[in-house]
């Protein structure tokens, strides 16, 4: 192992332990949990944030433009998930965490 790998392997470490120490205070924070247990870098979280923040926007519009059919949504980020990640443990665990509760209250339609 060089060390890029080993520096990049500490930073994770570092930011699971961040967020670890946020589960202790409230054990509920379910996303959190799928992170660390699929070894998710810190980049990685910020781009599904960012999809995050995308979906919700696109959702947003098209329920205001009378849109009932939101699968294109859920095959968005279903795609777009990293490898590690499986849909339904994500949604779940965003639906338990309150994390853009109603995109994905929507997308849970379509497990």
């Amino acid at each position: 192992m060089n060390e890029h790998e080993l520096l990049e392997r500490i930073n994770v470490l570092e930011y699971h332990q961040k967020l670890l120490l946020k589960l202790l205070n409230d054990p509920k924070l379910e996303l959190y949990k799928l992170i660390i247990e699929n070894g998710l870098t810190e980049q990685e979280v910020r781009k599904f944030y960012s999809l995050c923040d995308r979906l919700n926007i696109k959702y947003e519009e098209q329920k205001a433009e009378g849109y009932v059919y939101f699968h294109p949504l859920f095959h968005e980020l279903s795609s777009s998930l990293p490898p590690t990640l499986k849909i339904r443990n994500v949604i779940n665990a965003c639906l338990t965490q309150k994390f853009y509760l109603s995109l994905f209250q929507e997308l849970e339609k379509y497990l």
